[in-house]
């Protein structure tokens, strides 16, 4: 049995305490069955993202009339677009495994984990243990037990992201972030996609303002089915069929492809994570502290597969907190201000509470917002949708800011320093010199309109 200084289970974050490991001279023991990178390199964040700037082009060409000029879109090359994303990540992730083997106090196991014993773990044919383990293993898209699905057989993001061929038409369980991004990609090139989603109202997770309005305008662009559930799954020739019901009623739904896309479930299972004695919620999350530690000693958890936040951004904070708690000063994770963008079209950006938490917990709270059109920037885009608001106490403090409408995963970094690294108020916006005409003027004026 071969003994490491530290063993890190997964290719993403948790690389990052991995290579600072090595880095001072620790044996260190990397596992990753898949491509170096993680999810959001390979299946996640960074292709899609790619993909979804082809989209926003694609509709800007589409929508180019409205501002004098007549274009259009004479053939899409599904097949390069898809190509060009696969290549970047796969040349990246390449690049990483290649880092990793050459680095002489790394070794890298490339093969499924699963935990034997308490701290043991078997790697292929062989077992190996440390006295500090990360677990990094992160989450993988769940199918919901719908009658015929997996006979019908299915598409996930996963393949999604890599699909050769582009359908006419597409079905999309699922109204989440993933779903309507998607929903974004393939419908802005000419897929007609329909969406079924069980909530009425898409990105249900938004402040209750933005789903609404997000669900309002994605409604106009695609078939937005909200409130249904999809009951049963056929397979008829070539074409997937969907009954969906809501209210006692039966809609049914014929398209060349169907993805699912109804959220992940973490990977504690494939891991065996409670031989070494872990302790897992009812939903098989890793359950760890303020300072990620597990119930076990000498075992840490982050990123996705500890459920706390679903983010890279979340997962990179928390490495670094793992790493200073297993070699330096010990500390809590802070996920204050912790923001989130969704890039969609119109894209989404939030940070702090929704106003529906503030009611639920009965904390008064003042608004203040301002609409997009309301802005020279808005005026020039046409923009007649987008709008910021944000939630503040009495003092002024803010409690949360939601965004919609372009450039909003930019725009609600100003508000994220102002909460962070400021003093917490709508003043630290309010007193700041704006570029004129931005749209960061829409920022400042919803600060200077909360009551």
């Amino acid at each position: 049995m071969k003994k490491f200084g530290l063993i890190v289970i997964g290719g993403g974050s948790g690389l990052k305490v991995s290579s600072k490991a090595a880095e001072h001279g620790l044996k260190v023991a990397v596992i990753e069955k898949g491509p170096l990178g993680g999810t959001c390199l390979n299946r996640g964040c960074i292709p899609s993202k790619i993909l979804l700037h082809t989209a926003d082009i694609a509709e800007t060409i589409n929508g180019s009339g409205k501002f004098g000029i007549n274009s259009k879109i004479t053939k899409i090359r599904f097949s390069e677009i898809i190509k060009r994303a696969s290549n970047i990540v796969d040349k990246e992730a390449k690049e990483i495994e290649q880092a990793i083997i050459s680095d002489k106090n790394t070794t890298l196991y490339k093969t499924g984990a699963k935990f034997i014993g308490n701290k043991l773990v078997k790697v292929g044919n062989e077992t190996i243990t440390a006295k500090k383990i990360v677990i990094a293993a992160g989450t993988r898209p769940f199918a919901p037990p719908i009658p015929g699905l997996k006979e019908a057989g299915y598409i996930t993001s996963d393949e999604a992201l890599r699909l050769k061929k582009q359908p006419k038409t597409m079905t999309i369980i699922g109204g989440g972030y993933i779903g309507c991004e998607l929903a974004h990609f393939f419908g802005s090139l000419g897929t007609k996609v329909t969406i079924l989603e069980f909530i009425d109202g898409l990105l249900a997770n938004e402040d209750s303002e933005i789903s609404k309005k997000f669900t309002e305008i994605f409604s106009k662009k695609h078939s937005v089915c909200t409130g249904y559930k999809a009951s049963k799954v056929e397979k008829s020739n070539v074409k997937y069929v969907v009954y969906a019901e809501r209210d006692g009623k039966i809609k049914k739904i014929v398209s060349d492809e169907l993805l699912v896309a109804v959220g992940r479930i973490p990977n504690t299972d494939t891991l065996n994570a409670t031989a070494s004695g872990i302790k897992t919620s009812k939903r098989g999350y890793i359950e760890v502290n303020d300072f990620m530690e597990t119930n076990v000693k000498g075992i840490w958890a982050l990123g996705d597969i500890a459920g706390k936040w679903f983010f890279k951004h979340s997962a990179n904070l928390e490495a670094e907190c793992v790493y200073n708690n297993i070699f330096s000063k010990k500390k809590r994770v802070n996920y204050e201000a912790m923001p989130h963008a969704i890039f969609t079209s119109p894209q989404i950006a939030g940070v702090g509470m929704r106003e529906q938490d503030l009611q639920e917990k009965k904390i008064p709270c003042s608004k203040g917002y301002c609409n997009y059109k309301s802005t020279g920037m808005g005026q020039a885009l046409q923009e007649k949708d987008g709008f910021v608001k944000i939630l503040a106490d009495k003092k002024g403090k803010i409690l949360g800011c939601h965004i919609i409408g372009p450039d909003a995963s930019a725009l609600i970094q100003e508000v994220v320093v102002a909460m962070k690294a400021g003093s917490g108020t709508v003043q630290d916006i309010i007193n700041s010199v704006h570029p004129h005409p931005a749209l960061t003027e829409a920022v400042q004026r919803a600060a200077l309109n909360v009551e």
